[in-house]
């Protein structure tokens, strides 16, 4: 797992280590959906409420591990991004991957969830 990340997906880190929610909600696209913690959001307003809640319930650090390429499906690119993050989260640490449909250069779907297990 060593591709390049697209530039929309370097922007989306960027921004949410930044603090930035307006830079990470210009990332995706005005219909995207986001699911994470068995929840889904859907659209500008409900992303951005979404990442509010998660920036200011926990403290944590996010180091990106890799990056795939998974290939095209639904009319989406799609793309895995295995990270790392540690804080003060129940647990304090998690690897999750970052699951990222992809459609003309923004965030389309973003899937968040955990790592596979290692072989």
């Amino acid at each position: 797992m060593t591709d390049p990340l697209p530039p929309i997906i370097s922007r989306y880190f960027t921004a949410a280590a930044d603090g930035d929610t307006d830079a990470l909600i210009a990332c995706f696209t005005p219909e995207a959906v986001v699911a994470d913690e068995g929840r889904s959001r859907h659209g500008h307003g409900e992303i951005r409420q979404w990442r509010e809640e998660v920036a200011t319930a926990y403290e944590y650090t996010l180091e990106v591990l890799g990056s795939e390429a998974s290939g095209d499906r639904g009319g989406l690119a799609w793309h895995d991004v295995l990270t790392h993050l540690e804080g003060n989260f129940p647990g304090g640490t998690v690897d999750l991957t970052y699951r990222f449909g992809l459609l003309d250069g923004r965030i389309a779907e973003l899937r968040i969830g955990p790592a596979p297990a290692a072989p």
